[in-house]
């Protein structure tokens, strides 16, 4: 018996009874005709190529009794691999989860629009809001492209899938989630007071350039050209890269100003090291203990704290940024009440805000000041309908053509 392991490529053999060449795939054996011609190794080259593009299945579950189940568990070696980057994969764990609960077990050739709009009927009732309903089923829809595309399923399943139209304003519960908008400055400079000096950096820096949060997060020395007057900054992964577009981010001389303390390190670090931050904050907590030092711990002496898995190499994420900004806005926000102690505590002072918003209040200042196309470069958007979703227009020109003419 060959193995047929998904490390194991299956043999081409001669079945000596009938005198033809035979390879056992998944446990079945297809026979490809004389053993030894040139016909029966290409018949055997097609099927073992097929074999391999279908990732090495060691099912044989075929397109009509494969599982949503199975199909999920085939799917995810895909996604894992193709969406490397972003919160694609986190939102395809989402829309699985639900798919798998109610319909694991059933055929997937027999998950119609009925069964897709009782998904989404759930999603709906997770309290979830309607575009994010929509981006949902959008990805089940292109999971059931894709098993058709691997045909493990009919192309039909698929086709009837795409009959779902989405969710419009308006006609669903669904609740509508707020547009993102600019950040005002006095907001972020009073977040600033109570960040980490490596962390208001980062928000100094993202605020005068416009970069992403992950783009200033993987800032590096050796990918910041500072030949000329304006530095260029060119990441070497950012969001557009495998549209095989080239970012490059300038920085002016407040950047530098900014940046110039960070370049001292080796080039290939990253410049924003959480570890520096973490240290930052102990420090400042140790300078403002009141506990004398012969009492409770002193710096270094608590054996039982586990160590940070932040190295001098580590860098932030998106994530790890993001909260960082959340918890001073919170610190914030408790220091606001304690000076406005009329207001009452359930209602937020200082509004909590995350740091892409940064990048549309430097949008809509260089639209401003400079033009929508000015705000398009700097951003790096190929197209001007998507930075006219970061800047936000400025309506005093309206109110000042209507003073002349209305």
């Amino acid at each position: 018996m060959p193995r047929t392991s998904g490390k194991s490529i299956p043999a081409y053999r001669k079945h000596r009874p009938t005198g033809q060449a035979v390879v056992t795939i998944t446990g079945r054996d297809h026979y490809l005709g004389p053993h030894g011609t040139k016909t029966s190794k290409i018949e055997y080259d097609r099927l073992i190529g097929e074999w391999i593009a279908a990732g090495r299945p060691t099912s044989t579950a075929t397109a009509t009794d494969i599982t949503i189940a199975e199909l999920l568990k085939r799917y995810k070696l895909h996604a894992e691999a193709y969406y490397a980057k972003g919160g694609t994969l986190s939102n395809i764990a989402t829309a699985c989860h639900e798919l798998r609960l109610r319909y694991g077990e059933t055929l997937a050739i027999q998950f119609g629009p009925l069964a897709l709009k009782a998904v989404r009927q759930q999603f709906i009732d997770n309290g979830l809001s309607r575009t994010f309903c929509n981006r949902l089923v959008d990805l089940i829809r292109r999971l059931f492209k894709w098993a058709a595309s691997e045909q493990l399923i009919p192309v039909s399943t698929w086709q009837a899938l795409t009959t779902v139209s989405g969710l419009r304003r308006g006609h669903t519960p669904a609740p509508e989630t707020k547009p993102i908008g600019p950040v005002e400055d006095v907001v972020v400079d009073a977040t600033v007071v109570y960040l980490s000096e490596t962390v208001a950096a980062m928000v100094r820096l993202q605020r005068l350039t416009g970069m992403r949060p992950d783009e200033v997060c993987r800032l590096r020395p050796c990918d910041v050209n500072r030949s000329g007057d304006v530095w260029r900054f060119a990441p070497q992964e950012h969001k557009t890269a495998h549209h095989g577009r080239e970012r490059v981010i300038h920085i002016g001389p407040k950047g530098q100003d900014i940046l110039r303390p960070y370049l001292l390190r080796e080039s290939t670090a990253f410049c924003f090291v959480p570890a520096e931050a973490v240290a930052e904050i102990r420090e400042k907590r140790h300078a403002a203990r009141k506990t004398p030092l012969s009492c409770e711990n002193r710096p270094g002496s608590n054996r039982l704290r586990r160590k940070s898995k932040l190295g001098a190499n580590g860098r932030y994420t998106a994530n790890t940024y993001r909260r960082a900004i959340h918890r001073a806005c919170d610190v914030a926000n408790e220091k606001a009440h304690e000076e406005n102690p009329e207001v009452s505590a359930d209602e937020r002072i200082m509004p909590r805000w995350s740091p892409n918003r940064l990048r549309h209040t430097a949008a809509t200042e260089i639209r401003k000041r400079f033009g929508l196309e000015a705000a398009q470069v700097t951003l790096g958007h190929a197209a001007a309908d998507i930075t006219q979703v970061y800047a936000e227009r400025d309506l005093t020109k309206a109110a000042a053509v209507m003073r002349e003419v209305g």
